[in-house]
C-alpha cells in the first residue's frame, strides 16, 4: 500500500476526514475510493459515501475479499446512522465472517457491535446479547472498543439493569477519551442523556411525579403492584399479566389503580374503557363482563399471593391488592397517541417511514398516517421528497426513551 493511503487511513482513525481528503481526493483507485467514502460519512455525507463505498466494493478484485467486506461493514454503519434499518443484514454477517476468516479481529469485531446496534434499535434485545455475550473488548482500539460498550449500554438499559449500562457507558466515555475523536466523546454523551432524563411518571393517591431510569428499575423490583402504562402490563414482584392486546382491559386496570385506595366510579370506568359519555344498562353490562375478565386475569397467580381482587361498590369497583402496600401506575412522562413514533424520532436522527415500521412492528401505512397526524401538529418535518423522504424532530425534554416505549401501533 502506497504512502497516501497509509496516511490517509491514518488521519480517518484520527478522526480527521479532511486530512484524509487532502491525500486521496483526486484519486479513483479501488483502496482511495474506500477511504473518501468513510471521509465523506465522517463529513455527514451520507449518499455520496454510499456512492463512493459501492464503486471501491466493485473496484476490488474478487481476490480482495478482505477489503470488500470493509466496504460493507462501512455501508452497514452508514445505514445505521442514517436509520436505513432495511439494509440487508446478511450482507453484514457474511461481511464479519470472512473478516474473522482471513485474522481481522478489530474490524470484525466492529461488524458485530453494528449488527448488535441493529437488532437493538428494533428491538430484539435477546438476539444482541447472544452476539456480545463472551467478548472481551479489552484487546481492541479504542474506537471498537466504543462501539462494543455502546452496544453493551444500549441492552442494559432496555433491560431495565442501569448499573450495567452505567458500567458501560462509563468504558465508552474512557475509549472515547483514549481514541481523542470529538465526534465519539459527542456520540458517548449523547448516549448517556437517558440516564440523567426522566424515563416515566409515578401517578399514585392523586399525585404524579417523574423518574429516573434507576428510580423506575427500583420501583419495578419493589413490592409494589405497578399498572405499567409503559408496555400496558401489570407487574408485581417479577410476575407480569400481559395486557397489551387487551386495550380495554388495560384501560379499567388503570382507572382503578389511579383511584385506589379508593373505587373508581361505573361513570369514570366507562368513560375510560368504552369513551362513553351517557352510560346506559348495555354499559353496564359489558363493564361486568369485562370487569369480570380482568379479574380473572389478575387473579390467574392467586396462588402466588400476588395480584389484586376487584370488588364491587355502591359506587362502582375496587381494586384490593392481595399482598402489595401499594398500588401504582407508570405512565410515559408525555403522553400522545403517536407517542411510540415520536419516541423514536426523539434521538435526533433522520428516520425513513420505513424504517420506523420496521423498528416498532407496525405497517408502512399505519405509520405513515401517523406521521402525517404529526407533521399537521408541527411535531415532527419532512426532509427530502420521494424515496429519500426521512422524517425528524429535535430531541424533546423528559419524553419517554425507547426502552418504555408502549406497544407497537396496530397494523392495517
Amino acid at each position: 500500500m502506497d504512502s497516501l493511503i497509509t496516511a490517509a487511513g491514518r488521519a480517518l482513525a484520527a478522526g480527521d476526514p479532511l486530512g484524509a481528503l487532502k491525500r486521496v481526493a483526486l484519486r479513483d483507485d479501488a483502496p482511495a475510493l474506500a477511504l473518501r467514502g468513510i471521509a465523506m460519512a465522517q463529513l455527514g455525507d451520507l449518499e455520496r459515501a454510499k456512492a463512493l463505498l459501492k464503486s471501491a466494493a466493485r473496484a476490488f478484485s474478487p481476490k480482495e475479499t478482505v477489503a470488500r467486506a470493509r466496504c460493507v461493514v462501512a455501508e452497514a454503519e452508514i445505514a445505521l446512522v442514517s436509520r436505513d434499518l432495511g439494509w440487508p443484514e446478511k450482507a453484514l454477517r457474511t461481511a464479519r465472517a470472512t473478516l474473522q476468516a482471513h485474522g481481522d479481529r478489530v474490524n470484525a469485531a466492529y461488524a458485530g457491535s453494528l449488527e448488535a446496534r441493529r437488532l437493538i434499535l428494533i428491538g430484539r434485545l435477546d438476539e444482541a446479547e447472544r452476539l456480545l455475550a463472551g467478548f472481551d473488548p479489552a484487546p481492541l482500539p479504542p474506537v471498537a472498543r466504543v462501539a462494543h460498550e455502546l452496544a453493551a449500554a444500549g441492552i442494559a438499559v432496555r433491560r431495565l439493569r442501569t448499573k450495567a449500562a452505567r458500567a458501560a457507558l462509563g468504558r465508552a466515555a474512557l475509549a472515547a477519551y483514549e481514541a481523542n475523536i470529538p465526534a465519539l466523546t459527542t456520540e458517548v454523551e449523547n448516549a448517556s442523556l437517558v440516564l440523567k432524563m426522566p424515563a416515566a411518571r409515578l401517578i399514585a393517591q392523586g399525585s404524579e411525579r417523574l423518574l429516573l431510569l434507576e428510580e423506575v428499575e427500583a420501583l419495578l423490583a419493589s413490592q409494589a403492584l405497578v399498572v405499567d402504562a409503559c408496555r400496558n402490563v401489570v407487574r408485581e414482584a417479577g410476575a407480569v399479566v400481559q395486557l397489551a392486546t387487551r386495550p380495554v382491559l388495560f384501560a379499567l386496570a388503570r382507572t382503578l389503580a389511579e383511584a385506589w385506595p379508593a373505587d373508581a366510579s361505573r361513570e369514570a370506568l366507562l368513560r375510560r374503557a368504552f369513551r362513553a359519555r351517557h352510560a346506559d344498562e348495555s354499559h353496564r353490562a359489558r363493564l361486568r363482563v369485562e370487569m369480570g375478565r380482568l379479574r380473572a386475569e389478575l387473579g390467574a397467580f392467586a396462588e402466588l399471593g400476588a395480584f389484586a381482587e376487584i370488588n364491587a361498590t355502591a359506587q362502582g369497583f375496587e381494586l384490593a391488592p392481595r399482598r402489595a402496600r401499594e398500588v401504582v401506575v407508570l405512565a410515559p412522562p408525555v403522553e400522545e397517541e403517536h407517542g411510540a413514533v415520536l419516541a423514536f424520532l426523539a434521538d435526533g436522527e433522520s428516520w425513513s417511514s420505513s424504517a420506523l415500521a420496521i423498528a416498532l412492528g407496525a405497517s408502512a401505512r399505519t405509520v405513515q398516517r401517523a406521521l402525517e397526524e404529526l407533521s399537521g401538529q408541527h411535531k415532527v418535518q419532512p426532509v427530502g421528497r420521494g424515496r429519500a423522504r426521512r422524517w425528524m424532530t429535535p430531541p424533546m425534554p423528559a419524553f419517554p426513551t425507547v426502552l418504555l416505549l408502549p406497544g407497537p401501533l396496530p397494523s392495517d
